[in-house]
């Protein structure tokens, strides 16, 4: 039979324990050396606390939470190089986290960003395609069912394009999602063989 995972403990304060579900905690920080400019970040930064809370709705709405009462569920991301796409990056590595240690979600989470170059809709955009100043739209999808865990848009956007940007962002997240199940697959199998079944 195979091994079911211990429920995660409560850490901390048992006041934040809740009775019918799990609480996920999420923390994101970004190392000092993770961008060409060496300015100290401190621990608790605005930025970081507003991706930190974006990760928590973002597994909130992911996660079966209901099958862990009055547990905790630690999710902590830091960025080692920051080449843009952070939070999608974080999302993505959180997944297959998430994934490892046993934790049943309801779908995979995949995360992209997109934007426009004039008319044409980019997917995953790089550092400086982010800071050329377009407006930026970050997509974290449920791929099976298609439900869509969090959308941000960074400034103004005409419905026909905001459109094109999104299909670019949803297209990019199914590619990334197939990578995902082959990978997690490709370990499963993995560990099978090495428990001998």
């Amino acid at each position: 039979l195979p091994s079911v995972p211990a429920p995660p403990q409560m850490r901390g304060s048992r006041s934040k324990a809740l009775p019918d579900r799990a609480v996920v905690n999420c923390q994101y920080s970004m190392a000092t050396f993770s961008t060409g400019e060496r300015r100290r970040r401190p621990h608790g930064d605005r930025q970081a606390g507003e991706l930190a809370l974006h990760l928590k709705q973002t597994f909130e709405a992911a996660i079966l939470t209901s099958l862990f009462p009055r547990s905790q569920i630690d999710i902590y991301v830091q960025v080692l190089q920051a080449d843009g796409g952070n939070y999608c990056a974080c999302v993505n590595a959180a997944t297959l986290a998430v994934m490892d240690a046993g934790i049943p979600m309801r779908d995979y989470v995949c995360a992209s960003t997109a934007g426009l170059a004039e008319d044409t809709p980019l997917a995953d955009l790089s550092s400086p395609e982010e800071a050329a100043g377009g407006p930026r739209l970050v997509l974290a999808l449920l791929p099976a069912s298609g439900q869509i865990a969090l959308l941000q848009l960074s400034a103004r956007l005409h419905q026909e394009r905001l459109e094109a940007a999104l299909e670019a962002a949803g297209e990019a997240c199914r590619a990334l999602h197939a990578v995902m199940d082959r990978v997690v697959r490709e370990r499963l199998r993995e560990v099978t063989a090495l428990m001998g079944d």
